[in-house]
């Protein structure tokens, strides 16, 4: 055992230069936003931004129940902006070890769930909170309209994902090489 020490070598050395840098440059995939998960995001990203502007062009202090259309449009806004730029960017590849298919889908899923509540409560609470053909009634009237196909957007997303995190069309190996959508 006494041998051991003097078999073993220290010798360091350092990466070339450069080399570092290329593996984590931040470069843009334009496949993504032509693919249907990148579509759709930007979609929601749109109809979302619609949402949160016509709320907040109107007096929706006075009504708590705007607070709670405008909390979940301008949350989920910025959480979809986060999400859409993560896979933009190809961060998702970096961080592998993160399952990012069933992230995807429990998002869109929790998404679909609160954009549902917000749809209804702002549907609900137009007549209750202005007159008809006023200009902050139809705002909040585009504004239900708008936050209903949020809603949709959303809960197609959540279909996709879920196919995209069973595996659905492909098979791990592929399904791990195409960034996970399709």
């Amino acid at each position: 055992m006494a041998e051991f020490p003097s078999k073993v070598s220290t010798r360091t050395s350092s990466p070339a230069q450069g080399a570092g840098a290329s593996a984590w440059a931040l470069r843009p995939d334009l496949g993504f936003v032509r693919s249907s998960l990148g579509a759709l995001m930007l979609l929601q990203l749109v109809l979302g931004l619609l949402v949160w502007a016509l709320i907040a062009d109107t007096p929706y202090h006075l009504y708590p129940a705007y607070g709670w259309v405008m909390f979940v449009a301008v949350f989920l806004w910025l959480v979809t902006i986060v999400v859409f730029i993560f896979y933009l960017l190809q961060l998702h590849l970096k961080w592998y070890t993160v399952p990012w298919p069933l992230v995807l889908m429990v998002f869109n899923a929790s998404a679909t769930v609160l954009y549902i509540t917000a749809f209804i409560t702002c549907s609900a609470v137009v007549d209750l909170t202005s007159l008809k053909g006023s200009r902050p009634y139809n705002q909040r009237a585009a504004a239900s309209f708008f936050a209903c196909l949020v809603m949709i957007a959303y809960g197609v997303s959540t279909f996709f994902s879920f196919q995209a995190w069973r595996g659905v069309g492909s098979n791990a190996a592929t399904s791990q090489m195409a960034g996970g959508y399709a």
